[in-house]
C-alpha cells in the first residue's frame, strides 16, 4: 500500500481529502496528522511507502488540547533535513509561509509544487489535478536499510549522545576555571541551566538523525544535515575552516570537493571528526569492522586528512568498546578496550599515540597523562585522542568523576569532555549521569 502523509487540521477539509484519495486507482492509504509536532515525530516510519506529502501551514490547537500545534513550516524545515523521499505538495492561503516552505523544501532538492485553497471544491478539482500529476510523474526515493534491532542501537545512540552533550556544554562552560572542574562536579556548584552545547554537540545531532534514519551513514544526508544545522544556528563554535565548508555547501559546492580542498587540499587533520562519532560507535557497537567503515565516512564529509579519519575511527571504536565491556570491572577494562581499537585503527600518528597510551599504566597521575598525550590544545586528532582513550579506558565506571578529570587538564576542554562523555555513558550507564544535569541542558536538541 502507497500511503499519502498530509498534515491537516480542519476536518471539512479532510472529509473532502479523504473522498478524493478513495478515489485514486491504485490504492493509496491516507495518513493525517493534525499538529506539525505529531508529524515531525512518527512520518518517518511512513518513508518507505510515502508517494505524496502534502502540507498545510496556519494549525489550530483542537478541542481540549493547550499545547501550540506548530505550523506547516516546522514540519517542512524538518523535512528538509532528509534526503528527498518523494514530491511535496503544498496547500496554505498563508503567502508568505507558502513561499518559506516551499524555499526550505527546494533547496533542499525535493520536488515540491502549491496549490492554493480557491473556490469551494478546489481539493476535488486543482488540488486532485496536481497531485494526480505528481504521483504519475515522481515516485518513491527513499532508500533505508534498518536493522531488526535498530530500536535498541537508537537507545545506545541516544545515551552516547546525553554523555557527549553534556560533557559538551560542562566543558565549555568550565573552560575558563578548568583546573578546579573536577572539584566542582563532584560538588555539584554549577551553574543554572540552560547548558548550551557547542559544535561537537550539534554535528553529533546530525550523525545520529542520519543513523536513526537510514540504519546506515549515509555520507550525503550526513552533508545535509551538517550544512543546514549551521545555517540555521551558526554560532555554536564551529571552527573556521568548518564554517567555509559549510557555508559553500549550503550554496550549492559538493561537500567532496569542500573536504579535500581544505587546508590547502591537505584536508583537516582537526579533531572535529572524533569529536562528534560516539553515537555512531554505540549505533555499530556489535560489529567493529562495520563500525570503523561507518566512522571512516563520517569523517571524510570533512575531514580527509588520514590523521582525522584515523581520530573518527579509534573514537568510535572506543564507543563501540565501552558498550561492548560496560560488565567488565576496571581493572581489565583497558587492555581488551586498547586491544580492538589498536587493532583497527589505521596506522597512523594517532595510532601510535594510542598505543603509547596502552602502554601508560593507570597509576600515572591523570594530568601527567595529559601533557604525555596531548589535551587538544593544538585542536588536533592526534593532541586529542590518545588522551580521551585513556580516560575512558581507565575511568569507565564513573560518569561525574570522568568528566571532571578530563576537563580539568584544560586544553581543548568542550571537545575533550565530549568525547570521553559519549564513550563513557556507554560503560557507566544512564543511571551514572545526574538527572538534574539532563534536565539542566537544552531542550529539543533533535
Amino acid at each position: 500500500m502507497k500511503t499519502i502523509l498530509m498534515l491537516e487540521d480542519n476536518d471539512e477539509r479532510i472529509a473532502s481529502f479523504q473522498k478524493a484519495v478513495a478515489g485514486l486507482a491504485g490504492g493509496y492509504d491516507l495518513k493525517i496528522w493534525r499538529d506539525a509536532h505529531s508529524m515531525i515525530a512518527e512520518c518517518a516510519e511512513f518513508f518507505p511507502s510515502a508517494a505524496l506529502i502534502c502540507l498545510d501551514h496556519d494549525l489550530n490547537s483542537q478541542p481540549g488540547v493547550k499545547a501550540d500545534p506548530g505550523t506547516g513550516l516546522d514540519a517542512a524545515i524538518f523535512l528538509a533535513d532528509f534526503l528527498p523521499v518523494c514530491p511535496v505538495l503544498i496547500h496554505s492561503s498563508n503567502i508568505d509561509r507558502v513561499y518559506s516552505m516551499h524555499n526550505e523544501m527546494r533547496f533542499a532538492g525535493w520536488r515540491v509544487d502549491r496549490v492554493g485553497p480557491l473556490g469551494a471544491d478546489w481539493i476535488e478539482t486543482t488540488w486532485l489535478t496536481r497531485m494526480r500529476e505528481l504521483l504519475a510523474e515522481h515516485g518513491n526515493t527513499w532508500k533505508a536499510n534498518l536493522p531488526p534491532d535498530h530500536n535498541e542501537r537508537v537507545a545506545r545512540m541516544q545515551l552516547s549522545l546525553d554523555g557527549l552533550g553534556l560533557g559538551d556544554a560542562l566543558g565549555e562552560m568550565l573552560s575558563y576555571q578548568s583546573a578546579n572542574a573536577a572539584q566542582r562536579l563532584n560538588a555539584n556548584e554549577l551553574p543554572a541551566g540552560p547548558w548550551f552545547h557547542t559544535d561537537d554537540t550539534e554535528m553529533a545531532i546530525s550523525i545520529m538523525a542520519v543513523l536513526k534514519s537510514h540504519g546506515e551513514l549515509n555520507q550525503d544526508a550526513l552533508a545535509r544535515r551538517f550544512a543546514r544545522r549551521f545555517e540555521r544556528d551558526p554560532d555554536r563554535g564551529y571552527g573556521s575552516m568548518t564554517r567555509i565548508q559549510l557555508r559553500e555547501i549550503n550554496a550549492g559546492a559538493k561537500w567532496q570537493e569542500m573536504a579535500a580542498k581544505a587546508f590547502g587540499g591537505q584536508g583537516s587533520m582537526g579533531n572535529g571528526g572524533a569529536m562528534r562519532v560516539g553515537p555512531l560507535g554505540a549505533y555499530f557497537a556489535d560489529d567493529l569492522a562495520r563500525c570503523a567503515d561507518a566512522a571512516r565516512q563520517s569523517a571524510l564529509v570533512t575531514h580527509t586528512h588520514p590523521e582525522g579519519v584515523a581520530g573518527a575511527i579509534a573514537i568510535a571504536l572506543g564507543a563501540a568498546m565501552t558498550w561492548q565491556l560496560r560488565a567488565v570491572p576496571a581493572t581489565d577494562f583497558a587492555p581488551r578496550f586498547f586491544g580492538e581499537i589498536l587493532r583497527l585503527t589505521p596506522e597512523s600518528k594517532v595510532g601510535r599515540g594510542i598505543l603509547l597510551a596502552s602502554q601508560t599504566p593507570a597509576g600515572v597521575p591523570f594530568q601527567d597523562v595529559a601533557r604525555l598525550l596531548g589535551n587538544g590544545s593544538l585542536v588536533t586528532a592526534p593532541d586529542t585522542v590518545p588522551f580521551c582513550l585513556w580516560m575512558a579506558a581507565h575511568y569507565p565506571h564513573g560518569f561525574v568523576d570522568v568528566i571532571g578529570k578530563t576537563i580539568s587538564v584544560g586544553g581543548d576542554c568542550d571537545t575533550n569532555a565530549a568525547i570521553v562523555g559519549g564513550m563513557v555513558a556507554l560503560s557507566a550507564g544512564r543511571e551514572s549521569i545526574p538527572n538534574e544535569w539532563l534536565e539542566a541542558r537544552e531542550k529539543n536538541l533533535l
